[in-house]
C-alpha cells in the first residue's frame, strides 16, 4: 500500500515538509511505500475554470500537475500538510486543491481513499483546526475517507513543529491512525 505525503507550504525545508517526513516515517516503519509532493519544489498554476478536464483526461495548464495527479492516483492514502495564512491554508495549496477537480471529473479517481491532515500555525490556537477542517472539506468533496488522530481532527503543531513535542505526537498519531484504516480496508 502507498501513501503520498503533501506539503502545501511554499517554504522550502521548512515545518509542512519536516511533518510530512515525520508522519512518512510512520508509514515506513509500518511497510507502507511512501511518496511526497512538495509544492515548494513544484510548479502549480490556478485553474481557469476553462472546463476542458470535462472533455479531457489531462489539464490543458502546462505545469507539474500531471506528475501530481498520477501520485495521487495511485496513492491508497494521502496525507496533507498546510501552514496557516490568514487563517487557512496558502494560496498555492488551493491551486492544487482547485486543479484536482480533473480527478473528480473522471470517475471520483480519489474516492475511497483514506486523507489525513495536519497544519502548523504561529501559535498553540493559530488557526489549525480551521485550516486542517478545510482540507477535510476538499477530501470530503473527492469521497475520501477521513482520519484524525483519534482524538482530534489530526496533527496540529505550532512554529517551530519540531521543538513541539505535543504537536509532533499529534503528527505521529495522525499518521498511525491513517495507517490503522488502510490495513483495516485492505487486510494487511
Amino acid at each position: 500500500m502507498k501513501i503520498i505525503g503533501i506539503s502545501g507550504s511554499p517554504r522550502k525545508g521548512q515545518n509542512c515538509e519536516k511533518m510530512i517526513v515525520a508522519a512518512l516515517e510512520v508509514a515506513k516503519e509500518r511497510d507502507f511505500e511512501t511518496d511526497t509532493v512538495f509544492i515548494s519544489n513544484e510548479e502549480v498554476a490556478p485553474c481557469k475554470a476553462c472546463g476542458a478536464c470535462r472533455d479531457n483526461d489531462f489539464c490543458v495548464i502546462d505545469d507539474s500537475m500531471e506528475e501530481i495527479y498520477e501520485k495521487m492516483r495511485v496513492a491508497d492514502g494521502i496525507i496533507v500538510a498546510a501552514p496557516v495564512y490568514m487563517g487557512n491554508y496558502p494560496a498555492q495549496l488551493k491551486a492544487l486543491f482547485d486543479r484536482s477537480v480533473l480527478l473528480r471529473r473522471k470517475n471520483f479517481a480519489l474516492k475511497n481513499k483514506v486523507g489525513a491532515a495536519l497544519s502548523v500555525g504561529g501559535s498553540r490556537n493559530g488557526g489549525q483546526e480551521k485550516t486542517i477542517q478545510a482540507i477535510h472539506d476538499w477530501m470530503h468533496i473527492h469521497g475520501m475517507i477521513v482520519v484524525g488522530d483519534n482524538a482530534h481532527f489530526g496533527g496540529i503543531t505550532w512554529n517551530p513543529a519540531e521543538e513541539d513535542t505535543i504537536g509532533m505526537q499529534t503528527v505521529s498519531e495522525t499518521a498511525k491512525k491513517l495507517c490503522d484504516v488502510l490495513e483495516l480496508i485492505y487486510k494487511k
